[in-house]
């Protein structure tokens, strides 16, 4: 049993509002606490969305006794402005994700709600218990798992949401941030810090800017994240927050399989075919080396690490992207392949973006080894109490 039970009209907003006011009084009749009203094919405008909750409001009887919840979609760009609007109208539930992932074209974008009525609180009179400073992370971290790039200009944890270009708005930021700054990078958990990191950084100094950037990992976490720095600051004069932001969610969401990378060399010609010689460590002890060529270094790496493991895979889709700025910036490598019907992903990070390739191709290999491992292990399980239970009878 449950204290609270919820029941969503599908396509609620291109509903006959006399049928609805009916369907919705009956389940409040049979017990339902919340009521949610979603904009299923993301089709309503707020005023008449509004209009569909005053409605129910002036209409329903019981309707007093329940919470009133919102799905928006955002296939006209209006879900965030139909959720506010079924607030000021009655709604006291807002059902939404972060970064506004969801079907299609999205959902209510959860921090950009947020956000709303906070920095609106005055004309709203409404607050939620999210706490805002763990906004920008997790939008970070959401983003990297699932391998959908945020938009720069993404309200709110877009790279761009606290930038200013003008001259007259950066001349004001610099009198007083509030003249351009409806809200502040602190508030979402984003924050501004003049400390410069390199290969002369300490412990501490990285562990106080992990912090800052609103991440917590723990002692193992932040010892794989240091080693990884000190790697990278060899390489790069100086490690923006987009650097460490790649290194901490590398840590957190990388595949530990099998396979590690020891050495990649690869030849390309602008007449030729280019070559890839790649020399990988096995957990065994096994140090196997294959060559190959293909269309590109990308795709020669490719190759010879499928032949030096033994899995044949087809890649369904390769991305790379700058996670940080200048002309040493680090690229992001994000590999999508088919195994036995299976769809995996690898990602990778590295101011060489063959390595970067590489390295996700590599961890997509460790991801099949893994879950093939598992396959095995419970086979195996299966098999063993068949035959003890075949033995008793």
């Amino acid at each position: 049993y449950t204290d609270d039970v919820e029941f969503s009209p599908e396509d609620a907003s291109r509903t006959e509002l006399e049928f609805l006011a009916e369907v919705v009084e009956a389940v409040i009749e049979a017990g339902a606490t919340t009521v949610n009203i979603p904009d299923t094919v993301g089709y309503t405008v707020p005023d008449e969305f509004a209009e569909l909750f005053r409605y129910l409001r002036k209409n329903v009887r019981g309707i007093e006794k329940i919470r009133l919840s919102v799905h928006c979609h955002d296939d006209l760009g209006m879900a965030v402005a139909n959720s506010l609007t079924a607030v000021v109208a009655g709604a006291r539930q807002i059902e939404c994700t972060i970064n506004g992932i969801g079907e299609r074209a999205g959902n209510c974008s959860l921090e950009e709600v947020v956000m709303a009525l906070k920095t609106r609180e005055a004309f709203f009179n409404l607050e939620t218990r999210i706490k805002t400073n763990k906004l920008y992370p997790t939008s970070r971290m959401l983003a990297n798992i699932v391998a959908m790039p945020i938009p720069r200009n993404k309200a709110v944890v877009g790279e761009n949401a606290f930038a200013h270009e003008s001259g007259i708005h950066q001349h004001g930021m610099l009198k007083h941030h509030s003249t351009y700054e409806i809200m502040r990078p602190q508030d979402v958990g984003l924050t501004r810090s003049s400390l410069v990191l390199g290969k002369h950084s300490g412990r501490h100094a990285l562990r106080e800017r992990i912090k800052e950037l609103g991440f917590e990992v723990d002692d193992l976490e932040f010892g794989r994240v240091f080693e990884e720095f000190k790697a990278l600051a060899d390489k790069k004069k100086e490690l923006f927050d987009g650097d460490i932001e790649a290194l901490v969610l590398q840590a957190e969401n990388s595949a530990a399989g099998p396979w590690t990378l020891a050495s990649l060399r690869t030849v390309a010609e602008s007449d030729s075919d280019a070559e890839a010689i790649v020399r990988l460590k096995n957990a065994d002890g096994r140090v196997i080396e294959q060559s190959a060529s293909g269309d590109g270094p990308v795709d020669a790496a490719f190759t010879a690490i499928e032949r030096a493991t033994g899995i044949d895979v087809v890649l369904q889709k390769f991305e790379l992207r700058s996670v940080s700025v200048g002309e040493d910036a680090q690229g992001e490598a994000l590999v999508y392949v088919t195994y036995n019907e299976r769809t995996y992903r690898g990602s990778s990070v590295s101011t060489n973006i063959v390595e970067s390739a590489a390295e996700a191709f590599l961890e997509v290999i460790n991801r099949i080894e893994l879950a093939q491992a598992s396959l095995t292990k419970a086979q195996d399980a299966r098999t063993g109490a068949a035959r003890a239970a075949q033995a008793a009878v």
